[in-house]
Order: structure tokens, then sequence, then C-alpha cells
């Protein structure tokens, strides 16, 4: 089981190490020369205020009023004015990044890999993490159990030596439906009001069911929600125009929500996704079910997680501002509630444009581009 407190410890040392090194790039300093003393600002060439843009992993109105104390927390710990603005789509948030429209934003890999083969201006500065993994998987699910090889039971997937297997829901890397945290540890997540909610149920069942069926993916350059997803169907020669009926949906939120209301037969999202519709934001019922009603049935190969990236002419100092003021963030209570809420983020560490190559290398073999 991944303990919190296991987490809450390995960020406050990563935080304590960041901290020094953040005091001195974002301090005065003074240098002598010949004799003339000459006090340096490092925020000397730092705008006055930058956009961190976002894509609607939910609703965009939601994500919208979740964004607003973490863009005034970032704002505090770097003193410069911070806005937050959320993206129709992908798209929109690439051409903003790539044209001045916003200096940071948090896309999807498959997002970053777009954005950066048309902008080679826009660099990857942040990896996501969740509960020590920096991968995730695109889910597949159903509300019709018919399909499964064998009745869904508690748990959820994860590939085991790259074949999907059903664990424990407390044994995978995402936070899954229906798990909350207590003193102990993850436990069963319980409401404001007393309801219970549903951990996520899962079965193992061929791709191949789902010919004849209406799939809904959340958009055509979404990672988990359609890129890797449709690589699957590729490979295993089941055409998408010809062998299902399927729509893009535009966000992980509506596909689980078509699904669960039986507007479609399958459904894709990141994992597990399934979280976005068991409760509002005042942390009422909405649908405590979710996890009984949409039955994870496969999962895509391993994809990098979520990452923000930057404008790369921003000053470096800047950049590792943002950097610091995000990990510091997740360090508090309120930042852990929101990063969970928005994206499910744990933690974050520095991003590698190597770790890359298997998306660019999937949408290369679809022959996905901007739409």
């Amino acid at each position: 089981m991944r303990l919190r407190t296991l987490f809450i410890a390995l960020v406050a040392l990563a935080l304590l190490a960041t901290a020094c090194g953040d005091a001195e790039t974002t301090e005065d300093t003074t240098t002598t020369t010949s004799g003339v003393t000459t006090t340096v600002d490092p925020k000397a060439d730092w705008p006055d205020k930058v956009v961190f843009g976002f894509i609607p992993s939910e609703r965009q109105e939601t994500l919208q009023d979740n964004i607003e104390p973490f863009m005034d927390y970032i704002a505090d710990e770097i003193g410069i004015d911070v806005e937050g603005v959320v993206t129709a789509d992908y798209n929109g948030l690439v051409v903003a990044l790539g044209t001045g429209g916003a200096d940071f934003g948090a896309f999807g890999p498959f997002g970053y890999v777009q954005a950066k083969d048309q902008y080679p201006d826009i660099e990857v500065l942040i990896q996501s993490i969740r509960f020590g993994s920096d991968l995730y998987h695109g889910q597949w699910f159903t509300n019709d159990a018919s399909i499964c090889d064998e009745p869904p039971v508690v748990g959820a997937i994860e590939n085991v030596d790259g074949v999907p297997t059903i664990l424990p829901g407390d044994e995978v890397a995402a936070l899954q439906v229906g798990w909350g945290f207590g003193d102990a540890g993850l436990e069963q997540e319980v409401l404001g009001d007393g309801t219970e909610v549903d951990k996520g149920q899962a079965c193992i069942a061929s791709l191949e069911s789902i010919k004849g069926k209406s799939v809904a993916f959340t958009s055509s350059t979404s990672t988990s929600g359609a890129v890797f997803p449709q690589l699957q169907l590729l490979n295993l020669g089941i055409d998408v125009e010809s062998d299902i009926t399927y729509s893009y949906l535009g966000s992980h939120t509506d596909t689980v929500q078509a699904v669960y209301n039986g507007d479609f037969d399958i459904g894709l999202s990141f994992d597990d996704a399934r979280r976005n519709i068991r409760k509002d934001a005042d942390d009422n019922p909405l649908h405590p079910d979710v996890g009984s009603k949409v039955i994870v049935f496969n999962i895509t190969d391993d994809i990098p997680n979520d990452v923000v990236a930057v404008d790369g002419t921003l000053p470096d100092n800047l950049q590792q501002a943002v950097y610091d003021a995000i990990a510091k963030y997740l360090e508090t209570e309120e930042g852990e509630a929101v990063l969970d809420e928005i994206y499910g983020w744990t933690d974050i560490r520095p991003a590698a444009e190597a770790d890359f190559a298997v998306v660019r290398d999937a949408a290369e073999k679809l022959g996905v581009t901007e739409d």
C-alpha cells in the first residue's frame, strides 16, 4: 500500500534541498567591482505577470474555480501576478503558449509533443508524479458487464510484465474511485454527508469486444483518451472508422459521464477519471455509485505523466521559481487537495525531453497531428 506519509516525507526532503537554491535565485545580490558596490535584482528581467494555461480535464467552469487558489499561491511565492486560464481544448493551449498568449501550460504528454513540434521554443519543465509513479495509462471502461471474461470485482488494472492484470485498488499507482486517505493510509472514501463512494470495479475483456459498440473518446489529441487507445486498436487490426461508432466529447469527465448515463457503451479516460463525477465541488454526493456502474476492462501501455511546459524564452530563474512554488504548494494541505482534485498530482520532478519519445512514436504511427 502506498502511504501518504511516505510521500509527504519525500516531498519535505526535496523541498528542503530546493529552498536554499530558491533564495539564491530571487533575492537581491551585491557585487563589488573596482571598489563600487552594485545591487543586482535577479527579477529585473521578469515580466509583471505570467499566464498559466490549463486544458479541461473536467468541466471548464469547474476547473476555472479550482485553479484560482493554486494561482494565488504561486503569485504570492514568486512576487508577480499569475493569471490562470482554461482553454477550450489542447490546441487552444498549444497556440496560446506558442504565440505569447500563455507562459506556462499544463499538458497531457501528447499535447506537449504537439506543442514542441509546432513551437520549438516551448520546453518541458515539470513532470507530475502520482503516488511515486511518473507513468499512467488510458483506461477503457463500460456500462455493459457482459463483455467481461469474468464478473467484475472491486479492484483496478495495472500492467504486470506487460499484461493487464487486476490488482487491489490500493496497490496501483493511480488513486481509484472509492478510495480516500485516512489515518492508516488508503481506505473507503466517505463524503461529507456520510455517503460511501463505491470502490471502483474492474474486469478483463478483449478489445475485440468493442466491435459494433459506441465509443466515447476525449479529444483526438488526448494521449490517454485517444492516441494510445487508437494505437492499440490499430495494432489489433480494428478499424475505428468501420468497426465502431465513436465521438470526441472533449474531456475525461464527459466521457465518464456519458458512459454512466448510458449514452455510449464504451469510454476512454486517464486512470481514474471516474473520481471526477463522484461528488460535487462542495463534497456532496453526485454519482457515488460510479465505481460500480462504470467498469474498467482494459488499459493502454504505460504513458509518461502529464507535464507543465513553459515558454523557453522566459528567464531561467523565473522558471525555477515557479517550479519551487508548485513543489512547495504540494506540501500544504490546500495544495494536496487542490492538485488532487485537478489532476491527481502528489509530487513533481524536473522533466526530461527524452521521456516523450514513446509518445511522439505513437502519434507518428497513427498519423496524428494537430486538429
